[in-house]
């Protein structure tokens, strides 16, 4: 197993943070080309809760996936764990925080790779080393240009109810 974990500072509210990744279109504009998404179920009734199926198209290869959305180890986290992909094991915990200067996010993964065949060179190509740390440096910089333009909402996901600050 491999773990792999990126940090960074968005200057934003944790609401803030948690509406960007909740929008619709979040995977879509979280994905960097030339790697695009195509969502063929989304059965998710909030960030921590129900499953998406989706494929990941590297230009002419499709990686299909089947992940379940679950709660994380904070109010404002969430997992996404495989249930199938192009890995053996994959769970994805996003975590955001409040800090002096806006939120920390955090993307912590534990990733198993196949141990043979077409898809154990694929993983390990494209979901390990530089091209995982590419791909979370991309996903960072989308969420601080995005997460200060979205509205925080009312009440917090956690359920405790309350204006948000």
């Amino acid at each position: 197993m491999t773990t792999f974990e990126h940090r960074s500072i968005i200057p934003a509210t944790v609401e803030q943070v948690w509406a960007f990744h909740d929008q619709p279109n979040a995977f879509q504009l979280l994905t960097p080309p030339p790697i695009f998404v195509q969502v063929h179920r989304d059965g998710r009734t909030s960030l921590k809760a129900g499953e998406v199926e989706f494929t990941l198209w590297f230009t002419f290869l499709p990686a299909r996936w089947h992940v379940r959305h679950e709660a994380g180890s904070t109010p404002f986290s969430f997992i996404d764990r495989a249930l199938s992909a192009p890995v053996e094991s994959w769970v994805h915990e996003h975590t955001m925080r409040a800090v002096p200067g806006g939120t920390e996010l955090i993307d912590h993964i534990e990733i198993t790779h196949k141990s043979g065949g077409f898809w154990a060179l694929f993983s390990r190509l494209f979901f390990d080393g530089l091209p995982l740390r590419f791909l979370f440096v991309y996903r960072h910089l989308r969420t601080r240009l995005g997460a200060p333009r979205m509205s925080p909402p009312l009440r917090s996901e956690t359920g405790q109810g309350g204006e948000v600050r």
